[in-house]
């Protein structure tokens, strides 16, 4: 014999303690129909996820095509078509569309392709649809799009999960025509179904039941079981007259051993103590007619399933009783329902009690049954009580502990010229007022202008090499002030203590020679009275302080990972719950090839937003764009790599597109407070302060307000470009680790 197609050992796939398939052994041969059958949650579809290599086995084995599952999944990919269960095409792609995608996805050329979609038209039917989007197609013509898609590629085997669902019988026997035709070709198919008469027509079945395989076999062989017609019983069928009153006489009868509906029938097995005329007798109606009758497919299945249902619940009984014997199986085919009670009529003392009329019902009927079913919703949907406990605490933490609107601490860097101790004494007033926070000094031009333009700090202080000598010579000394404009917030309170403080030392000095007029503490340039200190403030940046200059080029970060991340994520989950992910799992497309094909378009997306918000900011806002608008851009494309890593990031964790909005949502918050967009990172306790280098954004910012308001260069960026490349790296890492082309 020729090796099988697929052979299956002992195949197991556990989820946590919910076993789905268990101990599972068959084969299919080259060129047969395979149907797999069983009761919904049996693990049909299981079976065929782990075969198509979705899906990896808990344990035992199965090849395709020569391949096992487990390690050379890839390949198999390339050599099988796959339907699931649901439809899962592109409903927003026309018919061809659809066709010439999954053609692409298995690398035909375009000659191949060409010919490839021409014979699946034909073979379908589908040749007069081509431009019709999917989504308006009915149940049997999805199916037809659906087979053809699988075939494009030429498979050599076929899995077909439940592909006659919903669909007309019309529909269905056409498809059925194709399958057959495509079996007589020597494509190898594997079907699952719930239909009898499909199930008649494969060459072989296997029934499920309870995620165990109870009998496998061609049709014909599995009704000559001796389980499904024991020695000693026959099978009748019954046409009679009120079969629903009927059927409970038949099923009293102890030499009745099963009695079921079948149509307008009855089919009974039944013990050759009872002849053809006893049967009649039965029923008490002359009219009934009797034939005798083979088993059918749905025999069989009824009686293995009972008998398996009989068997499981003796062996859990002897388990709970701790008995160490064997608990033989059951007898086949017992009924369990031929001693059930006929239906209980209404009597006339019941119809004489029973209520005349119904109360009309009240305003709040029905409240609790919604009430209760809201809470179990809830109470299942881990991510939605994430959202509504926890985030309102972070949002009152982050407003009430973390944000502070009173600015302190501005990083302020000196420039002393002067190093005498008047000049320490200035040093030490800035620093005493707590709105100054002096994190160094320096000792020449250039390195203070790089402070300042790199944005480490936000204030300078140059103090004149004769601002001591000037001060004894009761002259005005100056003193220069350079403030960051670039945030309003900062620079408005900066200048306001500069010109406060400068007021302070020349009233506390004026102190000293008020006692001994007409002598005056200072003069200025010209001889004229003066103040002893003066403060010359600078703004740099945003000499007019507008609030725009500040905001506008922060949205454009805020804008840009609101964009990458929403689009992106939303578009991967939404594909996992239409059900085409899984499609395109089954595929041979690689990992990198779907990851890069899904984020690409979003990052030209991404791009052209980048663009559209800088051309609003300079021409709607003014606000010109003082450093190299080429370094800008390319500094843009790496947070957009970020962002899109934030998006896929964000589809690992949800499943539905609710949880993905949710999941989103988490992330934005802490990016619009903590990032330094609204509230000064500085003003922060150091808890919050340290957690802020962990949110992307933050480094964009500053490097978008360091090259639009400042002209900073690359080598003033090197901090921000450092943690914004590290960030990109950890979560793009964290991201591709947790996606894989495989259910879990």
């Amino acid at each position: 014999m020729t090796e099988p197609v697929i052979d299956v050992q002992n195949l197991t796939r556990h989820f946590g303690d919910y076993i789905a398939v268990n101990d599972v052994s068959f084969q299919i041969q080259k060129g047969a129909i395979f149907g797999l059958l069983g009761p919904n949650g049996s693990g049909k579809s299981t079976i065929i996820r782990m075969l198509c290599g979705v899906l990896p086995p808990t344990s035992g084995t199965a090849r395709v095509l020569g391949w096992d599952v487990s390690t050379h999944a890839e390949e198999i990919k390339r050599h099988i078509g796959y339907m699931s269960q649901s439809f899962s095409l592109y409903s927003d792609l026309s018919v061809i569309e659809n066709i010439q995608f999954y053609g692409r996805i298995y690398g035909l050329s375009p000659e191949r392709l060409a010919q490839r979609t021409q014979d699946v038209l034909d073979l379908t039917s589908l040749g007069d649809r081509l431009d019709q989007l999917a989504g308006t197609l009915s149940g049997g013509w999805k199916q037809r799009l659906a087979l053809a898609c699988a075939l494009i590629h030429e498979p050599q085997m076929l899995f077909l999960d439940e592909p006659t669902a919903g669909i007309d019988p019309v529909a269905r026997r056409d498809l059925w025509d194709l399958l057959f035709q495509l079996a007589g070709e020597g494509v190898t198919q594997l079907v699952t179904t719930h239909y009898m008469d499909e199930a008649e027509r494969c060459s072989e079945i296997g029934y499920l039941h309870s995620s165990r395989l109870i009998v496998c076999g061609p049709p014909d062989e599995l009704k000559q079981l001796e389980n499904v017609t024991p020695p000693g019983t026959k099978r009748w069928e019954l046409t009679v007259e009120h079969p629903t009153e009927q059927l409970a006489r038949l099923r009293r009868n102890e030499n009745i051993v099963d009695a079921t509906f079948f149509g307008d029938a009855i089919h009974a097995l039944v013990r050759d103590s009872l002849d053809e005329q006893g049967l009649k007798a039965v029923t008490a109606d002359p009219t009934t007619e009797v034939r005798p009758i083979a088993p059918s497919l749905e025999d069989v299945f009824v009686t293995m399933t009972r008998s398996q249902t009989d068997h499981d619940r003796h062996v859990g009984t002897t388990h709970n009783a701790e008995s160490s014997r064997e608990v033989p199986s059951p007898p086949v085919a017992a009924s369990q329902t031929k001693n059930a009670p006929a239906p209980v009529s209404v009597t006339q003392t019941d119809q004489e009690t029973a209520p005349k009329t119904t109360a009309s019902p009240s305003a709040f009927f029905g409240l609790m049954a919604i009430l209760l079913k809201e809470f179990s919703h809830i109470r299942r949907q881990p991510s939605t009580l994430f959202f509504m406990l926890v985030v309102p605490v972070m949002q009152t933490l982050i407003f009430g502990y973390a944000i502070n609107t009173e600015i302190e601490n501005i990083p302020t860097i000196v420039y002393d010229l002067d190093g005498r101790q008047e000049a320490r004494d200035l040093r030490e007033a800035f620093q005493n007022t707590r709105t100054f926070h002096i994190i160094g000094r320096v000792t020449d031009e250039e390195s203070f202008r790089q402070a300042m333009t790199s944005g480490q700090a936000k204030v300078g202080l140059r103090i004149p090499p004769d601002y001591s000598e000037r001060l004894l010579h009761q002259e005005q000394a100056q003193v220069q002030v350079l403030i960051d404009g670039s945030d309003s917030q900062s620079a408005t309170a900066a200048l306001n203590t500069t010109n406060l403080l400068g007021i302070n030392l020349s009233l506390r000095r004026t102190r000293a020679f008020v006692e001994a007029l007409p002598a005056v503490p200072a003069r200025n340039a010209e001889g004229a009275v003066a103040i002893p200190i003066e403060m010359r403030p600078r703004l740099l940046y945003n000499p007019n302080l507008e609030s725009s200059h500040f905001f506008v080029p922060g949205l454009v970060g805020i804008i840009l990972q609101l964009v990458t991340l929403f689009l992106t994520s939303f578009a991967i989950v939404r594909e996992r719950e239409l059900g085409t992910l899984e499609q395109l799992f089954v595929t041979p497309v690689s990992r990198a090839g779907l990851l890069l094909g899904k984020l690409m378009p979003y990052a030209v997306i991404g791009f052209l937003e980048v663009l559209i918000v800088l051309t609003v900011m300079v021409y709607v806002f003014k606000v010109p764009i003082q450093g190299d608008l080429l370094q800008l851009l390319t500094l843009s494309l790496l947070f957009l790599l970020c962002g899109l890593g934030l998006g896929l990031l964000v589809s690992t964790l949800a499943k539905t597109q609710l949880a993905a909005i949710q999941f989103a949502f988490l992330i934005m918050l802490p990016s619009v407070l903590l990032s330094g967009f609204m509230f000064p990172r500085s003003e922060m306790p150091l808890p919050i302060y340290t957690v802020t280098f962990a949110i992307p954004v933050t480094y964009f910012l500053e490097i978008l307000r360091g090259v639009v308001l400042r002209g900073a260069g690359i080598a003033d960026l090197v901090p921000h470009i450092t943690g914004l490349l590290i960030c990109t790296m950890v979560i793009f890492t964290i991201s591709l680790s947790r996606f894989h082309k495989q259910l879990t």
